[in-house]
């Protein structure tokens, strides 16, 4: 048996259904996509990603419903929104960027164009990977699901949830 293993039927105490449910399919993560590239206005993301207008517009509510994006007035156009990532949002970059990977190693093939750099060295940023507690690069062999409660004192302080 795969030491991987997690009791399934446990949906409820599970945070991907709620991820997914917030998210869960390609136009959010395309709408996100370009949020984290700066892209503000309504019309920008119909120009960007060739949306519809009907599932621009549904998408954005439900994104702004789940506390990834804020709608705000344009300080110099009060007429017009802005739609913003907020910390809750801002928090779905490195879940965006391991798919983006993903996509690159099992999809294309190669590394897309252009490369996600550290502003301190201009070198592109690392593979996202599974990391322990000290810092090591875990493979799946690696991995084991345990009870909270089993889990001892000092490990258990990294499973806490910061908000």
């Amino acid at each position: 048996m795969n030491k991987m293993h997690e009791p399934l039927a446990e949906i409820a105490q599970c945070g991907l259904p709620l991820a997914l449910e917030a998210m869960g399919e390609r136009w959010s993560f395309m709408i996100l996509r370009a949020s984290f590239n700066g892209v503000r206005h309504f019309e920008d993301f119909l120009e960007v990603l060739g949306i519809a207008r009907n599932i621009l517009s549904n998408r954005l509510s439900r994104l702004v419903e789940a506390g990834i994006l804020k709608r705000e007035h344009c300080a110099d156009d009060r007429r017009r929104i802005e739609y913003r990532l907020t910390p809750k949002g801002f928090d779905l970059l490195p879940a965006m960027l391991a798919l983006r990977q993903w996509g690159e190693k099992w999809a294309l093939g190669v590394p897309a164009n252009p490369v996600l750099c550290d502003t301190r060295d201009n070198r592109p940023i690392a593979p996202i990977t599974i990391r322990a507690h000290d810092d090591r690069v875990l493979g799946s062999q690696e991995l084991t699901w345990r009870d909270l409660g089993d889990v001892t004192p000092a490990s258990a302080e990294s499973v806490r949830l910061v908000r």
